[in-house]
C-alpha cells in the first residue's frame, strides 16, 4: 500500500477562478458564489470525499493587464467580484467538523497583530483546522488599494514578509509559555501572569510590543502555505512553508523542483519533510479513455480564451490582449518566455508555440483526463516523483469535484492514495501524524518558544509606553 497523498479542493470566492467561461453551463452552481448555501453544498460533498481542506485563493486589486483596461474580467466575472476568503472560511466552520479551512491573506492587507488575532480566533473556534496561504501580492491595483503608488519591488516585499512573519511568531509561539492558562474557578485565577509576555518588537516596518491578546489555540500557530516561485519565495517558503502549491507542468519537472526545494529547506535546518508539495491537477473523469476525452473536448468548447488570456496577461505582466493570437510567440519577442516555448515545442515536434497556446496552457497544464483507474495511475507517477497531494482545480462547480469523489477516490482508496477516515486532531495533526498539532522544532517560529520574560515598564505621563526589552531566558 503507498501513503496517501493529501487532497485539497482548491478554489475561490469568485464567480470565476480558472476555468474561466464555465460559470455559464447549466449545471454549475458557482455564479451563486455570495451565498453560504453553494459553500454548504460543496464542503459536506469534500467530507463526504474525505478531503483534507478547502483552500481558498483571494486577490486584493485588479490590474488593467488585458488589452489595455480591466474591462475584460469584469465583464468575465475573473476574480471580480472577489469575496473574503477568510470571512467564508470563518462561516463555514459551523457546517463542517474534519475538513481544513485554507484562506489566502496577503502581508499586505493586515497589520500582523489583528491578522494573528484573527487567526487564533478561527482556530479555537474550528477546533484547530485553521491554515493561512501566505501571499506577498504581485498586483500594482493591490498596492494602491493599501496606500502604495505602485507595488513594492519583489526582493523587498519578501523582506517585508520576513518581518511579518517574525511578528506573528513570536505573537503564537512566545507571548504565551505553555501551561499559562490555569481555569482555577477555586481560587480565582484564569491564567499565570508570569506566563504571558509582551514581544517588544520594533523592525523596519511594525512596532508591537504585545501581548497577544488570544490564549494559544491547539495549533498556536496555522498550518503554513506558500506558492513562491522565484529563488527568494522558494527561499522563503523552505524556511517557513509546511505546504508549498506547485504547478509542474511536467513529472520530470516537479521530480527536479521538489528535490531542489526540499535541499534548501534542508540547509536552513529543517527536516526533508517538514514541506509538503501540493501539485495543482484538475480531473476529467469518465468510464472509458473516450469518454473522457470527449468531455474534456466539450470543456475546450465552453473555456473563455479572452478568459484565459487576461488571467495570464495579469500573472505574467504581459498584455497578450495586444497580440495576435495565432502569432508565434518567439515573433513577440518578450523576455521571460522562452522556457515555455523550448517546452511546448518538445512536446509538440513540428509545432510553434503560438500565442493562444500560452493562453490555453492555463488550462490545459494541471489537467488529468482518463478513467479512474488511469489516473490512479498517473497520481502514483506523480507521487513517484515527489508529490505529497492535490490542491484540486475544477472545471464545473461542484460537478467536478463529485465527478471525483464518486468515481476516482474509491479506487485511490482501494490502492492507500486516498484516506477512508480523518485522522483525529486538528489540521496539522492530520496532516502531519505524530507532531501534537504544533510545529516541529526545526521550524523557525519554535526559537521564540519561552523567548520573552516578564520586565518592567516605565510609563510617559500615561501617554505612551517606553519599551524595555525582556531578556531572553
Amino acid at each position: 500500500m503507498r501513503k496517501r497523498l493529501i487532497f485539497n479542493c482548491f478554489s475561490m470566492n469568485v464567480v470565476s477562478h480558472i476555468y474561466h467561461g464555465l460559470w455559464r453551463h447549466p449545471d454549475s452552481t458557482q455564479m451563486h458564489f455570495d451565498n453560504l448555501e453553494t459553500w454548504i453544498e460543496l464542503t459536506t460533498l469534500l467530507e463526504k470525499g474525505k478531503f483534507d481542506a478547502l483552500f481558498l485563493a483571494d486577490v486584493i486589486g485588479i490590474d488593467p493587464a488585458y488589452k489595455g483596461s480591466w474591462d475584460t474580467y469584469v465583464k468575465e466575472g475573473l476574480q471580480i467580484p472577489c469575496n473574503d476568503s477568510g470571512a467564508l472560511c470563518a462561516a463555514l466552520i459551523g457546517v463542517t467538523k474534519n475538513l481544513g479551512l485554507t484562506f489566502t491573506s496577503s502581508i499586505m492587507s493586515e497589520h500582523p497583530f489583528s491578522f494573528a488575532r484573527r487567526i487564533s480566533t478561527l482556530d479555537h473556534l474550528s477546533n484547530g483546522r485553521i491554515g493561512w496561504n501566505i501571499v506577498t501580492s504581485v498586483s500594482h491595483n493591490a498596492a494602491q488599494n493599501f496606500g502604495f503608488n505602485e507595488i513594492v519591488p519583489h526582493d523587498e516585499r519578501y523582506r517585508w514578509a520576513d518581518e511579518y512573519m517574525e511578528v506573528v511568531y513570536k505573537l503564537w509561539e512566545g507571548s504565551w509559555d505553555e501551561g499559562a492558562v490555569l481555569g482555577d474557578k477555586v481560587n480565582g485565577v484564569y491564567a499565570d501572569v508570569d506566563k504571558i509576555h509582551r514581544i517588544y518588537h520594533e523592525g523596519e516596518r511594525y512596532r508591537v510590543l504585545g501581548p497577544h491578546l488570544c490564549s494559544p489555540s491547539s495549533q498556536r500557530t496555522p498550518v503554513l502555505y506558500q506558492a513562491g516561485s522565484s529563488p527568494v519565495g522558494q527561499s522563503f517558503a523552505a524556511r517557513n512553508a509546511e505546504g508549498t502549491f506547485i504547478l509542474y507542468p511536467t513529472i520530470e519537472g516537479a521530480r527536479k523542483g521538489i528535490a531542489q526545494t526540499r535541499a534548501v529547506a534542508v540547509a536552513q535546518g529543517r527536516h526533508a519533510d517538514d514541506l509538503k508539495f501540493i501539485q495543482g491537477f484538475s480531473f476529467v473523469v469518465g468510464s472509458t479513455e473516450e469518454e473522457a476525452w470527449r468531455k474534456s473536448a466539450e470543456i475546450d468548447e465552453g473555456v473563455s480564451y479572452d478568459g484565459l488570456a487576461a488571467h495570464i496577461s495579469r500573472d505574467l505582466s504581459i498584455d497578450l490582449g495586444m497580440m495576435d493570437k495565432d502569432m508565434p510567440i518567439e515573433e513577440a519577442q518578450v523576455d521571460g518566455l522562452r522556457g515555455f516555448v523550448s517546452m511546448f515545442e518538445a512536446s509538440n515536434p513540428g509545432k510553434k508555440a503560438r500565442v493562444k497556446d500560452l493562453a490555453y496552457a492555463l488550462s490545459y497544464n494541471s489537467r488529468m483526463v482518463g478513467t479512474p483507474e488511469s489516473i490512479a495511475d498517473q497520481l502514483e507517477a506523480w507521487q513517484d516523483a515527489g508529490i505529497d497531494g492535490v490542491n484540486m482545480i475544477c472545471q464545473y462547480f461542484p460537478g467536478s469535484y463529485r465527478d471525483f469523489i464518486e468515481h476516482v477516490i474509491p479506487v485511490l482508496q482501494e490502492r492507500g492514495l486516498a484516506q477512508r477516515e480523518y485522522g483525529p486532531g486538528s489540521l496539522r495533526e492530520k496532516l502531519f501524524p505524530g507532531s501534537g498539532g504544533r510545529l516541529p522544532d526545526s521550524h523557525p517560529a519554535a526559537r521564540y518558544r519561552g523567548a520573552f520574560v516578564r520586565a518592567a515598564e516605565t510609563s510617559t505621563g500615561g501617554t505612551g509606553v517606553s519599551w524595555q526589552r525582556e531578556p531572553a531566558e
